[in-house]
């Protein structure tokens, strides 16, 4: 979970949650490492039983709405192993200078680990009324719209907008806030 003075604090209710790639390389581009994080997302609702409300998996970070017991464990390892796939694909691949990026990256008190994918942290803030829950949706479905990349939310295959709009289920298994 890192250094982070953002803490998991009562279990019962949905996590807004942020996390990004260091030096905010767009590597969600590749086909390949999105579906990294789709595989991780899912394992996250299959075998954990955590809820995920709402996702977007943008080019270079990702915003979810999470809720589950040990949260902040199973998205640290969520984190850890999503980011040892992609260094793993990208060492096969000898993708050098990208590697050589994540490496400068990691800090000199990580001595467990030779690169750095995920920036540190996640950021977790708690969502404690319907009210805010249907902003931070509205927010997560925007973001590929504000970004430039699509027009509409639900263009975007990456995100849960289609699940919430009705027309599809998305990559990820969402459960539907209905408040």
């Amino acid at each position: 979970m890192g250094r982070s003075r953002y803490k998991i604090l009562n279990e019962r209710y949905p996590y807004f949650i942020t996390s990004s790639v260091v030096n905010k390389y767009p590597i969600f581009d590749e086909k390949e490492y999105a579906q990294i994080i789709i595989d991780g997302l899912n394992f996250l609702v299959n075998e954990k039983e955590i809820k995920i409300y709402a996702y977007v998996i943008m080019k270079n970070h990702l915003h979810l709405i999470l809720q589950g017991n040990d949260l902040g464990k199973h998205f640290a390892q969520f984190k850890s192993y999503s980011a040892r796939r992609i260094l793993d694909s990208l060492e096969t691949k000898k993708v050098d200078g990208l590697l050589q990026s994540f490496r400068e990256a990691k800090k000199a008190f990580k001595t467990d680990r030779k690169h750095q994918f995920w920036a540190e942290g996640f950021h977790p803030k708690q969502v404690f009324s319907a009210d805010v829950m249907r902003q931070k949706i509205r927010y997560i479905h925007y973001n590929p719209v504000k970004a430039g990349f699509v027009k509409e939310d639900t263009d975007w295959k990456h995100s849960s907008s289609s699940d919430y709009s009705g027309n599809s289920p998305g990559l990820v298994k969402v459960t539907l806030f209905a408040g």
